[in-house]
């Protein structure tokens, strides 16, 4: 891609990439190890975590589908490996959290990034974190649906609040930038 055209790879491209795809499997890991080993457990349903700030990244970068793969296998391949239950719901909620990542940064591709960020963060999170994975755990763990999701909402306004500061300090750096650009373009 020349350094004329857009700075938003093609949709499908990313999947030709070998650098897009070893940085993706990167964010995989590191969405395992944030969401099944690094989280903060609140209750028995509840946990406080960063899983989805590589899932996150990954469609911010890299597109929707990327995003969603990025999404698909971490959740897949995290409950394998931790031995939870795989829950079809969450793991649509997880999909949707890259897809919708990207896809907001690929319609906002002129905006600015804290903007283009702020916007992608709060899709995400609202519709992927909130919604379906809160409609997928209440039915999982019959659980009433509104005082779960209530207690999601707060969790995932901290963790958002969090995520956008963590990922907008990692784009704003030059040197991360340059490797982002060296990955995507090169």
């Amino acid at each position: 891609m020349s350094k004329n055209s857009t700075r938003i790879p093609s949709y499908f491209a990313v999947f030709k990439n070998v650098k897009v795809i070893a940085c993706s499997a990167l964010f995989i890991a590191l969405s395992i190890i944030c969401g099944k080993y690094l989280a903060i457990p609140v209750g028995q349903i509840l946990r406080f975590s960063f899983e989805n700030l590589p899932i996150i990244m990954s469609g911010f970068l890299f597109g929707p589908l990327m995003g969603a793969l990025v999404g698909l296998l971490s959740d897949l391949l995290g409950c394998i490996l931790v031995g939870y239950a795989i829950n079809p719901l969450v793991m649509l909620g997880a999909v949707s959290i890259g897809f919708i990542s990207g896809t907001a940064s690929y319609i906002m591709k002129s905006s600015p990034l804290g903007l283009k960020l702020g916007i992608s963060v709060a899709l995400s999170h609202v519709i992927g974190s909130v919604v379906i994975k809160t409609v997928g755990l209440a039915k999982w763990y019959d659980f009433p649906f509104i005082e779960l999701m209530l207690w999601r909402l707060l969790n995932y306004v901290i963790i958002g609040i969090i995520e956008y500061f963590l990922i907008y300090i990692i784009l704003k750096n030059k040197a991360v930038s340059s490797q982002i650009d060296s990955i995507l373009y090169n």
